[in-house]
């Protein structure tokens, strides 16, 4: 018999019998070690643009060579990608791509950046670790887009070689993490800290769903939190809900509701508020002293960048953000 095992990646800390999975179905006991099942097997392998992490304030119209293996620490109703997220490693197609063949194929397809994205690279977080590592040698920047679901200790160990991470800061309220997510707000708000702490470019996204998480005195609460903790500069990203995975009975989230939630964002102080899945002129960066037009996009393509040299180039005032 083996022995009895605890995770210590993520807040579940999940206690494991000899051959019993963890929570977030990457993990196992066998024989008393607990053994990551999603190393080097991805089973999603794409370039991106940097845009669709979201990062609008992380090297402007350049491409990421992006990775996810199966498995979440959470269980979102509304999830995207619920087909690989909520899968086994053995239900989903995986390729054979080691830490080190990762940074090669990110080389040759001139990807400034490699994301660790799609499901929640938590779950595979040896596999991330150990590539992260690697492609700082060849001067690759690392990148995760993440539910910030992750404990203290190896969130400071990981973000010695992480340059920058998009988190999803789902809700304000711990009944939202709970029934919907499956999850606990406070330790996400923990790793937010702790990232900025450390010094990772720091980026935050928040779905904005219909009757669950759209009311502007909570997301007021939100935005007045990031500005007390992590500073007025960090950038937010509102996204439109679609019907998904388990909430398709919800509508999809009316444009004046993203609209109300940035302007929001806006009186309380935050500088740089974005609108994603919905076509506007919140897609783009303003300067915060002059106003004018920084960086135009439409949806993932960027049509003209006025940032140089990180400065405006109309007024010469510092814009946050790693832009080179």
């Amino acid at each position: 018999m083996g022995k009895t095992v605890q995770c210590e990646l993520c807040p579940n800390e999940c206690v494991l019998e000899n051959g019993q999975h963890s929570r977030c179905r990457a993990r196992m006991n066998k024989g008393g070690v607990l053994y990551s099942l999603v190393y080097g097997k991805p089973c999603a392998v794409a370039v991106d643009p940097i845009e669709k992490k979201p990062f609008f304030h992380f090297l402007p119209a350049t491409t990421a060579f992006s990775i996810a293996t199966a498995g979440c620490v959470l269980g979102c109703k509304f999830c995207q990608n619920w087909q690989i997220s909520q899968a086994k490693p053995e239900e989903t197609d995986n390729y054979n791509l080691p830490p080190d063949e990762v940074v090669r194929q990110a080389m040759f397809y001139n990807c400034r950046t490699i994301t660790y994205t799609y499901t929640e690279p938590t779950v595979f977080y040896e596999y991330m670790y150990d590539t992260a590592r690697i492609a700082k040698k060849f001067n690759i920047k690392n990148t995760m887009h993440t539910c910030g679901y992750i404990n203290e200790k190896p969130l400071r160990k990981l973000s010695k070689y992480m340059d920058a991470a998009a988190v999803d800061l789902k809700a304000f309220t711990e009944d939202f993490y709970s029934r919907i997510c499956g999850g606990r707000l406070k330790p996400v708000l923990n790793s937010l800290v702790v990232l900025k702490d450390e010094g990772v470019w720091l980026e935050i996204t928040n779905l904005v769903i219909p009757t669950l998480n759209d009311d502007m005195k909570k997301i007021k609460e939100m935005c007045q939190w990031i500005i007390k903790n992590l500073g007025p500069d960090v950038p937010l990203h509102f996204s439109r809900f679609f019907p998904h995975y388990k909430l398709k009975e919800l509508p999809p989230t009316p444009p004046e509701t993203i609209r109300d939630a940035r302007n929001t964002a806006m009186e309380v102080g935050l500088k740089y508020v974005y609108s994603g899945n919905i076509r506007s002129e919140a897609e783009n960066t303003y300067c915060h002293k002059c106003k004018s037009l920084l960086i135009e996009r439409i949806g993932y393509f960027v049509k003209q960048n006025n940032i140089s040299g990180g400065k405006c180039r109309f007024c010469g005032v510092n814009i946050p953000g790693r832009w080179s």
